[in-house]
C-alpha cells in the first residue's frame, strides 16, 4: 500500500473541505472570507442616550425626536451631576416641531416612563406656526433655548405660574429678568390651532393648556430640568454655565 500516496489524496480532501463550503442556492464560498466575518462579528457600541431612549415607556405617548433626546439627556446628566438640577423628571421642548404637535414631553428618569405631553407655546416674535427665532433679550418677546432648571410656584395674572432660571450664558440666563415663566394659557389648545393653523403665541413664556398647567407644574417645580431644544444650535456642553 502507497501510504504517501493515501496520505497526499486525505489532506487534499480535508483542505478543500475546510477553505469551501456550498451555499443553498449551489455557490461555492469561503468559510473563513474575512468580510463575512466581519459582517458576522459585528460589534454595535450603543451610547447611554441611546440605551435609555430604546427603553423609555412611552404608556399612550410617542417619543421625541431621538437628536433632541439625546442633546436633553446629555445635559440632564451633566446638571444633575453637579447638584445645578436636583428632581428626576426631564421636561423636553422641541421648538422644532409646528406649534400644532404635542412638542412638550416629560419623563421620569427612574421609572424611564413619559408621564405627561402637551402643546406649548413659542413667543410671538419667534415665529408664526414654527419657531425660527429666539433671543435672550428683553422686550424681544422671542423665546429663548437651551437648559432651565425650575424654580418656585406663584400666582400671577395667569394664575398659577412656575419661574424658570436660564443655565446658559448669553442664550437664556435673562429669563428671570424678562418673567420668562411656565403659565397656562387658553390659545394654548387643539381648538385655537384648528380655527387659526397655529398655536396662539406668548411674550416668551413656555406657555401651556390651562387644562393642564396645574399638574405639569406641581410635577416639575424646585429644580428639575427643563430643556428647549432648536436644531439650528449646540446646546450646554458647548456653552458657558451661569455662574
Amino acid at each position: 500500500m502507497n501510504y504517501k500516496l493515501l496520505t497526499l489524496l486525505f489532506l487534499c480532501l480535508f483542505s478543500f473541505g475546510f477553505i469551501n463550503k456550498n451555499d443553498d442556492d449551489g455557490q461555492v464560498k469561503k468559510v473563513n472570507e474575512p468580510s463575512l466575518l466581519a459582517a458576522n462579528n459585528k460589534v454595535i457600541v450603543k451610547t447611554p442616550a441611546q440605551l435609555f431612549f430604546e427603553n423609555i415607556v412611552e404608556n399612550e405617548f410617542s417619543l421625541p425626536q431621538f437628536d433632541c433626546f439625546s442633546k436633553a439627556f446629555e445635559g440632564y446628566n451633566q446638571l444633575r451631576s453637579q447638584g445645578i438640577v436636583q428632581k428626576d423628571f426631564l421636561t423636553i421642548i422641541d421648538f422644532s416641531l409646528s406649534s400644532k404637535e404635542e412638542r412638550l414631553w416629560v419623563i421620569d428618569m427612574v421609572s424611564k416612563k413619559i408621564i405627561l405631553r402637551s402643546l406649548v407655546a413659542h413667543g410671538r416674535n419667534s415665529g408664526e406656526e414654527f419657531a425660527n427665532r429666539f433671543s435672550n433679550k428683553a422686550e424681544s418677546f422671542q423665546s429663548s433655548l437651551g437648559f432651565y432648571s425650575t424654580g418656585e410656584v406663584y400666582h400671577g395674572k395667569h394664575g398659577m405660574s412656575l419661574r424658570l432660571d436660564g443655565l446658559e450664558y448669553g442664550i437664556n440666563d435673562n429669563a428671570r429678568n424678562r418673567a420668562v415663566v411656565i403659565h397656562g394659557a387658553d390659545y394654548v389648545s387643539e381648538k385655537f390651532a384648528i380655527a387659526n393653523g397655529r398655536l396662539g403665541r406668548s411674550l416668551g413664556c413656555p406657555a401651556v393648556p390651562y387644562a393642564i398647567h396645574k399638574q405639569f407644574i406641581n410635577i416639575i417645580k424646585d429644580k428639575s430640568c427643563l430643556f428647549i431644544y432648536h436644531p439650528s444650535r449646540t446646546y450646554l456642553v458647548k456653552s458657558k454655565l451661569v455662574s
